[in-house]
């Protein structure tokens, strides 16, 4: 129950990796925050932990000074945010010189500067907590140079930068900024990325086959505990040995 006492402010919960996130850290002892647009599906997540459930629109800044107005209000703790929101889904399969601007500048719109903006809405409330824990989820695909993807690819990357400026911006409050960069994973969030892409990552993984969301979330549980400090501004890529970092 390394999260007991402690709550987490997850995005993205609704479905796939970010309710598996939930689940986890439900069990390892953490009150709970979930945050999605997708009302209905948020909120269904949030009844089965009894957690609490709020909507937010990445694409919108008001909604997510809302957002942080409204948490700030209950004057309860916050120790961690995960960053786990994003666009993924029908932004590929095309090559670069084919993707439309309003394509491209949503991509980053949401995955990019809104993870800049929730971190920013959270970061009062997780420098009073005394031990706050930001984990951003970025993809290995900006590891390893994933083509026919470039918009996703980029704002990924720029995740993985943002954390480490995070890192060092946060650290002198002890708030640790980490992110994960996890391979395709088998839930219905991946179910329309063609079967070659899911094949190519299955036989080149250390470990070979499919990749589960509960693969990851155990390491994301560690890093919005108290004990994972010291590994703040890190990129940690829990893809099952698809791409090793040095």
């Amino acid at each position: 129950m390394m999260l007991a006492g402690r709550t987490i402010l997850i995005t993205g919960a609704a479905r796939g990796l970010g309710r598996a996130i939930a689940l986890t850290c439900a069990e390892q002892g953490a009150r709970l925050v979930l945050a999605d647009i997708d009302s209905d599906g948020v909120q269904a997540t949030a009844v089965d932990l009894g957690a609490r459930a709020v909507t937010v629109d990445l694409g919108d800044p008001e909604s997510i000074t809302a957002l942080g107005d409204s948490l700030a209000a209950t004057g309860e703790p916050l120790h961690g945010l995960v960053n786990c929101a994003a666009l993924a889904t029908n932004v590929g399969g095309m090559g670069f010189e084919d993707i439309e601007l309003d394509l491209w500048d949503r991509v980053q719109r949401i995955n990019v500067r809104g993870t800049w903006l929730m971190t920013r809405a959270c970061a009062p409330m997780l420098r009073a907590s005394g031990s706050g824990r930001v984990v951003n989820v970025a993809s290995d695909t900006a590891l390893w140079g994933a083509p026919r993807l470039l918009s996703y690819t980029a704002s990924k990357g720029a995740v993985m930068a943002m954390t480490r400026s995070l890192a060092r911006e946060l650290g002198p409050d002890r708030v640790g900024v980490t992110c994960i960069a996890p391979g395709i994973l088998t839930t219905e969030s991946t179910e329309y990325v063609p079967e070659t892409r899911h094949r190519l990552y299955g036989d080149g993984r250390a470990v070979p086959g499919p990749q589960a969301a509960e693969d990851v979330t155990g390491t994301v549980a560690f890093l919005v505990s108290e004990a994972a400090l010291t590994l703040t501004g890190q990129v940690l890529p829990v893809n099952n040995g698809f791409v090793f970092v040095t």
